[in-house]
């Protein structure tokens, strides 16, 4: 699996060696080991999540304050536009992000530590969305940063009119939000 650091080193991008023929495909979509080398640290996962989406979706971007979540992301069917907002005050990279076309047909994976806020923008008709998680879902700590921050400036490819939930239209600006130290 090769694995490459984004523009903010945390964030790393996992692209699987993938074995096909006329019969489909197989491919090792995640080794322990192998991940841990890449980011560098030790992580543990302790919940799997799986959502679908239709077209137009915009879902983040999202956090929790307290028992934070790092996230590794894939797409098993369809194609979104994935995010990572750096959202640690005393980090160089504080306020910015980064974004990877994440799609079925790629096979990629994007690791999003703790400290990020994460969003998606769904592309295809559908998508289904994967991820693991290195803490439990924990909704009273659950915060969201409004995903058209001019500040953060993100270059969603579905900027107008983005589908969202009562919770994402409810997100404040980076400047409003808690952010981790």
């Amino acid at each position: 699996m090769k694995a490459t650091r984004l523009a903010i080193p945390d964030v790393v991008l996992f692209e699987p060696k993938v074995f096909g023929d006329d019969r489909g495909f197989f491919f090792e979509s995640f080794n322990h080991r192998q991940f841990e080398e890449a980011v560098g640290y030790p992580v543990k996962f302790v919940q799997d999540n799986h959502s679908r989406s239709v077209k137009g979706v915009l879902r983040g971007l999202h956090y929790q304050i307290q028992n934070p979540q790092g996230k590794l992301v894939r797409v098993v069917q369809g194609e979104v536009f994935d995010v990572a907002v750096d959202i640690r005050k005393n980090s160089p990279t504080f306020g910015k992000w980064v974004g990877e076309i994440l799609s079925a047909e790629n096979k990629r994976q994007l690791w999003v530590p703790e400290g990020f806020a994460h969003g998606f923008a769904v592309l295809s008709e559908t998508a289904e969305f994967l991820y693991k998680t290195t803490d439990y879902y924990a909704p009273e700590f659950e915060r969201c940063i409004t995903w058209d921050d001019p500040i953060i400036n993100i270059a969603w490819p579905n900027k107008q009119n983005p589908k969202l939930s009562n919770k994402d239209k409810l997100g404040k600006l980076l400047s409003d939000s808690e952010v981790f130290n």
